[in-house]
């Protein structure tokens, strides 16, 4: 009789640590999945970024033929291109000061490139040019891109950050090094529109 109990004892014992392991390995799996979740949504951030600065050397190059009087506004894009490509944040960490550092260099590069699209209504030739017609609306369709993609990212992150703040989540997500990640914010000013044509 007390050899039954103790199977049924060892019984129990080995299934409460069998549905235990189950339960933090799924929900360790899970916080992996939305983890990676984030990171592939960073990934396409980075990738529509990188359309934009691809479209720039074009777009200055083109401006070039046209308007040679621009030449300072021409080397601040350049110089904003630059700074915004040799930027990079490791997706495994996406804090809130990585996203706004990134994001500074990246405005940097938005305003540059506005304020030459801007300049460039002095020159009616430029503006009729196909070539320069067809970077506009390029650049008009990757912002919002950029724009999509942001959205995209902060919600992938918003739900990882939940799922880690979550009791009893919170607990294995310490555990097993699960931080929270950072979201794009506007910037300051970004409530009002750019009075930037693309005409």
């Amino acid at each position: 009789m007390n050899m039954k109990r103790g199977y049924v004892v060892l019984i129990v014992i080995v299934a409460v640590v069998l549905v235990l392991f189950f339960w933090v390995k799924g929900m360790y799996n899970s916080m992996v999945r939305m983890d990676e979740g984030v990171s592939s949504a960073w990934a396409q951030v980075e990738n529509v970024y990188q359309r934009r600065a691809d479209l720039v050397p074009n777009l200055v190059a083109t401006v070039k033929g046209y308007a040679e009087h621009e030449s300072s506004t021409l080397e601040a894009v350049v110089n904003a291109r630059a700074k915004a490509t040799q930027m990079t944040v490791d997706p495994s960490g996406l804090s809130e000061a990585e996203i706004a550092r990134f994001t500074e260099a990246q405005d940097e590069l938005g305003a540059a490139i506005g304020r030459l699209l801007v300049s460039v209504e002095r020159y009616p030739d430029l503006k009729a040019n196909q070539n320069f017609r067809d970077l506009q609306a390029q650049l008009e369709g990757t912002e919002n891109r950029i724009t999509v993609e942001r959205q995209k990212f902060n919600e992938a992150a918003r739900n990882y950050n939940v799922t880690i703040r979550k009791f009893p989540n919170n607990i294995f997500a310490g555990m097993f090094g699960f931080e929270k990640k950072g979201y794009f914010e506007a910037s300051e000013g970004a409530e009002q529109a750019p009075a930037v044509s693309f005409e």
